[in-house]
């Protein structure tokens, strides 16, 4: 019923500020590349200016225009991030991802790249490719928590929870305050059907962050299994009472309403 948290879509990419200047010269080539350099600086400025303003058609149209005056590193690997961004914004996730592995194929160490193929993968509900790309991402850098988180996700989404514990203990064990990786891990341990570690995993979750309603929720669940139904009432009650999201409200109480005596 519940499932590990999603994996967002990362930060834009940066814009490039400056004009470039004219060339003291006149000859024809070297006046074309400096048009061409101050079209692409352009194009990118107005692309970032888009996506800044939420207008993602029109961000993903500047960027495309930008790469078809092929332009150099890094600006290239970065608009086809931009791109991807874009893309997955309006819910193209083939392009994205496509956008994604061209950002990746110019500069393989473009982690926040790896991470956003994985996300449009999952996004696009494709595991197996969301799972090779975490493979390959952890691979690239297998110090980044960010890449444990990645693989983790795409982990549990294709059914394999321990790889996915492991994953989030490794990221636990790198920032033990971190509620999310002890949310996550509850997810793995509930899979492997240990209950009591799912519960102690999201009490630690919900003692770092108290507002944190889908983990009261996902301990109802855990504590109604274990049949602590006293202790599960007041988990979704505090949800119900606490969240700031309405659906979440509202599956709370109705979880609450649905324990009999």
């Amino acid at each position: 019923m519940f499932c590990a948290a999603a994996l967002p879509l990362g930060a834009l990419g940066q814009p490039y500020p400056g004009i470039t200047p004219l060339p003291r010269t006149t000859d024809p080539a070297a006046m074309h590349a400096v048009a061409n350099k101050r079209e692409i600086d352009e194009r990118i400025r107005l692309g970032f200016r888009d996506e800044m303003q939420g207008r993602w058609p029109e961000a993903a149209a500047e960027f495309e225009r930008t790469l078809a005056l092929d332009p150099p590193e890094p600006q290239a690997s970065t608009a086809y991030y931009d791109l991807g961004i874009a893309r997955a914004q309006t819910g193209d996730f083939a392009a994205a991802t496509a956008a994604f592995q061209r950002a990746i194929a110019r500069d393989p160490g473009f982690l926040a790249a790896r991470a956003n193929l994985v996300s449009a993968y999952l996004s696009a509900n494709d595991v197996p490719a969301a799972r090779a790309a975490a493979d390959a991402f952890v691979s690239a850098a297998p110090d980044s928590a960010r890449a444990l988180y990645a693989r983790g996700i795409a982990a549990l989404r294709g059914g394999d929870p321990k790889t996915a514990l492991a994953d989030f203990r490794a990221l636990s064990a790198t920032d033990a305050a971190y509620a999310v990786a002890h949310y996550d891990m509850a997810i793995a341990e509930q899979q492997l059907g240990a209950l009591p570690d799912a519960e102690r995993e999201l009490r630690s979750a919900i003692a770092l962050s108290s507002g944190y309603a889908r983990a009261r929720i996902a301990l109802g669940a855990v504590l109604l299994r274990e049949g602590k139904k006293g202790e599960a009432r007041v988990a979704f009650d505090t949800a119900a009472q606490t969240s700031q999201d309405a659906v979440l409200r509202n599956l709370a109480a109705s979880l609450r309403d649905s324990i009999k005596d």
